[in-house]
């Protein structure tokens, strides 16, 4: 009988689960009267809406039945349930009402009307006490099926337990029990079926018992009956996670809401109670304080572990720990912890960058060789994953001339700037080259930033070779007798860069020497005199550079003395006159420089000429080589005070020297740019006092007829001013 009441308690709570959420006119379930089983007793779940929060159930009842105490809804998983056994006989049929209303009394659903009904049990042989005297006959129909009987798993009570009683109405009765699947019953010689230690729904959820009535034979008087045993369920199974991978790797960057795991358990418990409602908490790991943002959401329906708003980094390893709950996470449920590790994998999202954006002043002199080390650029990558970690490196600017080259390792973090052709400070003093860093692999997100490049600064010291002379030491043999303003040599350097000198003679003790200081022509001074012939006379010669006065040199001029040479005459080439006028005009005097004296026309070489020391000289006259044997003497002033002038110019053949006066007459210009001179008397020319005469005569002839001519004219005014009558008529004809 209590296997049955089971079974009716089980098809009205699928009926439950099947109703709609909206209230029915009226729901009809029943259950077993004198229940002896564990309480509350479930008899079925209500259709509630499923969104209920900020409301309560109200259950009511007849009048005066005391159904408020006997029926309670679990607010959490909606379900009817009594609180202790009832009676038929005490009352068939109970009508409750339940409704959900809010704080102020307000329904928010409902009511809905369930009626339960009180199955009977065969408790009552008569419905009325009294005393008489009956016989009863026992028949063969005692021997009759039993309904199914649940019995509660883990029961705890004294065992063996009895759980059901069959009956044979004879005499000489023994009774079998047979288990389908074996289990742990039997049957008195009474009839008292007995289970002897607790079940386990999980093991076994149901048996099937036969019942036999045997004589001492062993014959059975009649079929046997049989007994179903229903185990009900307790929550005696805590959720077990399933199996899944240990460790999940999730990109960092991934969007809020991408899913990291979706966690199950399962609870052996029967399926679709309290008992197997699961749901999930998370546990771990816990917001930091004060954080506004989570990392990771879950559903507590599905398990499903999604990403939140707070951001994670590359690297991190974080255990995700879940707690699983039965009883859809009220009070009393079994649980058990789920774990999955969480790897944050790398992903190219930071760009390499350099140390140091600004290098140098590296300063390297012009004559560094290719193939030096300029300087080392070091640079980083905030990617943990050494794929993402490769640089390529590059100038970007500042080399159009390829002056510069760079060389690194393929998995370096440091380049290096090499020069590679030759530098040049005139070219260029300084250098900034821009190095650029970029990713090997596809960068994810934003690009580089300012510090993806470098600038080198480099400065290009300039070598300046040091200065030399052609010689180290220079000798000229000169005779004692050579004049002032002589040429003996030229100081020149020994490279042919373009640069200035300027000379200047140390130790000229005597004085004989003097050097120009531009052209380091060394000249004599004046008259060697005191000089012998054999005498050697040494000066020191300092060279200096006027762009850059540190650097000098010097060499020595050694001066041999000879024996006094004959001076050959004076010499005048001959030109197109020897005169030359002023204001100075483009022409002037050609001086030879071939000598009358056979020794000295026979020598070889060019003859070179130059004005005599004298300043005054100097200033006023210039004088150019022709050729190889001539000058051309002309004024170097503009305006020369007309004169006679004796020029020296001195003449330099081979190891020989002499002096040329050269006679040159200045005279003014005329219009025609040729000399104006003084003329004589012609022959026939009257003299100055004859013309003076002639003058004077020719003056007072033309003073005499202008004293005649203002005479007349003033007669004839006069005439004029008389009046009319006094005039004379003439007489008419």
């Amino acid at each position: 009988m209590i296997s049955a009441w089971l079974w009716l308690l089980c098809l009205s709570v699928i009926q439950a689960f099947a109703t709609e959420t909206q209230p029915a006119e009226s729901l009809h379930t029943e259950v077993p009267e004198n229940y002896r089983g564990n309480f509350p007793f479930y008899i079925l779940k209500l259709p509630l809406p499923v969104e209920k929060d900020g409301g309560q159930i109200v259950l009511s009842g007849d009048s005066g039945t005391g159904a408020q105490n006997t029926f309670v809804v679990d607010p959490d998983s909606g379900f009817l349930m009594t609180m202790r056994a009832l009676d038929r006989e005490e009352k068939a049929e109970y009508q409750l009402q339940v409704t959900l209303e809010s704080e102020d009394g307000h329904v928010l659903w409902g009511p809905q009307l369930v009626i339960v009904h009180v199955k009977d049990e065969n408790d009552q042989p008569s419905g009325h006490q009294a005393i008489a005297t009956v016989e009863i006959s026992i028949v063969e129909n005692s021997w009759a099926p039993l309904e199914p009987v649940h019995l509660a798993e883990n029961l705890r009570v004294a065992y063996p337990h009895r759980i059901a009683q069959v009956h044979w109405s004879g005499t000489d009765v023994h009774y079998q029990l047979e288990s389908q699947p074996p289990g742990p019953f039997d049957v008195d010689t009474e009839g008292s079926i007995h289970v002897t230690m607790e079940l386990d729904r999980e093991a076994q959820a149901e048996y099937q018992l036969r019942v036999r009535a045997q004589n001492s034979r062993g014959e059975d008087y009649a079929e046997p009956l049989e007994v179903q045993v229903v185990v009900t369920d307790e929550n005696d199974n805590a959720p077990v996670c399933s199996p899944h991978d240990p460790t999940v790797s999730i990109p960092e960057l991934s969007p809020p809401g991408t899913e990291v795991a979706r966690l199950s358990a399962e609870d052996l418990d029967a399926p679709g109670t309290p008992n197997s409602h699961i749901v999930y908490q998370l546990l771990s790991p816990e917001p930091e304080e004060g954080a506004e943002n989570k990392a990771f959401e879950l559903d507590s329906t599905s398990g499903s572990v999604t990403l939140g708003t707070a951001p994670l980094h590359a690297g991190q390893n974080i255990l995700l720990q879940v707690l699983a709950v039965d009883l859809a996470g009220s009070e009393g449920g079994l649980s058990s912890t789920c774990e999955v590790a969480v790897m944050v994998t790398d992903i190219n999202n930071h760009a390499p960058e350099f140390i140091s954006t600004q290098i140098g002043p590296v300063s390297l002199p012009e004559d560094t060789e290719p193939g030096a080390l300029v300087a080392t650029l070091m640079a980083t990558d905030a990617d943990l994953e050494p794929a993402f970690c490769l640089m390529d490196f590059a100038i970007e600017e500042g080399d159009p001339e390829g002056i510069f080259d760079l060389s690194w390792e393929p998995d370096s973090d440091r380049v290096q700037l090499r020069l590679q052709k030759s530098l040049s400070y005139e070219a260029a003093p300084d250098h900034k080259v821009v190095v650029v860093v970029r990713s090997v692999e596809e960068l994810v997100g934003p690009g580089p930033g300012p510090a993806a490049t470098a600038t080198v600064t480099i400065l290009v010291e300039r070598v300046i070779p040091p200065l030399t002379l052609d010689q180290e030491s220079y000798e000229t043999s000169i005779p004692v007798s050579t004049p002032a303003g002589s040429l003996l040599l030229t100081i020149q350097p020994s490279d042919t860069m373009s640069r200035t000198l300027r000379f200047s003679l140390v130790n000229d003790s005597e004085g004989w020497l003097c050097i120009k200081e531009v052209s380091g022509e060394v000249h004599t001074a004046q008259s060697l005199q005191g000089a012998q012939p054999g005498d050697t006379y040494t000066v020191l010669v300092k060279a200096q550079d006027t762009a850059e006065p540190g650097l000098s040199t010097s060499a020595t001029v050694v001066v041999h003395f000879l024996k006094a040479s004959p001076v050959p005459a004076l010499t005048l080439a001959s030109g197109p006159s020897r005169h030359l006028c002023t204001p100075r005009q483009d022409y002037g005097v050609v001086v030879s420089g071939v000598s009358e004296d056979p020794d000295l026309a026979n020598r070889n070489g060019p003859y070179s000429f130059a004005l005599g020391p004298n300043p005054t000289v100097q200033r006023d006259w210039r004088l150019q080589p022709l050729n190889d044997s001539h000058a051309y003497l002309t004024l170097a002033l503009h305006w020369v005070e007309p004169g006679e002038y004796l020029v020296p110019v001195v003449v330099h053949h081979d190891t020989h020297m002499w002096q040329l006066q050269v006679e040159v007459i200045v005279c003014r210009c005329n219009v025609e740019g040729q000399c104006m001179r003084k003329v004589g008397r012609m022959e026939g020319m009257p003299t100055k006092l004859s013309a003076v005469g002639v003058l004077l005569g020719t003056l007072a002839a033309i003073g005499f007829i202008l004293t005649l001519v203002f005479t007349h004219l003033a007669l004839a005014r006069k005439d004029l001013d008389q009046p009319a009558d006094s005039v004379p008529l003439k007489a008419a004809v």
